[in-house]
């Protein structure tokens, strides 16, 4: 079986290297606009062939889109034409707006989905062989794939070891701004307000495991979090708002040197990791 990996980064480089590690029925053929990437990702071994030929993608049984939102979107009109068959899956990271930008020419070929993984660093030198294993994998909108579809990106997502839950998209984006996207707004934020108070020896003497934690994803690709913060504006806006609420809580409790209910406050915050 044949897959077309489109965009050969983090995540799709990471796909490419679990399912020829997982399973020995597929042969990868990979693609992307960045030529260093190409390369890299083919001395990597992640895929066993490089096309710039994008005829030659539409004819792979399978082709997975591992590339920013915005450019799933512009590049689905390219898709239309391909066999009915053929199963096209996005991972891409807000999902209401590509669900509704699918051509319906070529919607049951669709599985939109969101794999809940990923590091800090990009590019093919970061794949990872286990990055999906263990992982949830949020498929969306269920109903508008084909059985067909539905049936091969169970499997694919089983191959790599894949937990699947499904909701509609809508659902997703609300979710995803507050689990994962707000988050990186608020560690860029802390790395932003350091860098403008402290130099760079203090920085370096002075933080812990806990700054280190805190500010580790604000090291994410700029490029891509853009994209993201844009496709998913409306909830992240929410998010931030109602983080920025508990944030002006927390600081009115200390001017008021109210400590117990600071204590009350941050014990609340303890049970997240009950649920964790």
């Amino acid at each position: 079986m044949k897959i077309g990996i489109i965009g050969l980064g983090l995540m799709g480089g990471s796909l490419g290297l679990a399912l020829k590690h997982f399973s020995k029925e597929y042969y990868i053929l990979g693609y992307d606009h960045n030529q260093s990437h190409q390369k890299e990702a083919l001395s990597l071994g992640l895929v066993d062939e490089i096309s710039d030929d994008f005829k030659k993608i539409k004819t792979c049984d399978i082709i997975i889109l591992t590339i920013p939102v915005d450019a799933i979107i512009t590049i689905m009109p390219q898709l239309e034409g391909v066999s009915k068959d053929c199963t096209i899956i996005d991972f891409g990271s807000s999902k209401e707006k590509i669900s509704n930008s699918i051509p319906s020419s070529i919607r049951k070929n669709f599985v939109t989905a969101h794999p809940m993984t990923g590091t800090e660093k990009f590019g093919p030198s970061a794949a990872l062989n286990d990055l999906y294993n263990n992982k949830t994998m949020v498929v969306c909108d269920q109903a508008k794939s084909g059985e067909i579809q539905n049936s091969i990106a169970t499997k694919i997502f089983n191959d790599i070891g894949s937990k699947i839950v499904y909701m509609n998209a809508k659902e997703h984006d609300r979710h995803a701004a507050f689990i994962s996207h707000m988050p990186h707004a608020v560690s860029y934020a802390i790395a932003n307000s350091v860098m403008k108070q402290e130099d760079a020896d203090a920085i370096v003497t002075l933080a812990g495991g806990g700054f280190k934690s805190m500010s580790r994803i604000a090291q994410s690709s700029p490029n891509m979090w853009e994209d993201i913060f844009r496709q998913n504006k409306a909830n992240l806006l929410e998010s931030i708002i109602t983080f920025n609420e508990e944030m002006l809580l927390c600081q009115k409790l200390i001017e008021e040197e109210s400590w117990s209910e600071l204590h009350a406050w941050m014990k609340k915050a303890n049970k997240l990791h009950e649920i964790l």
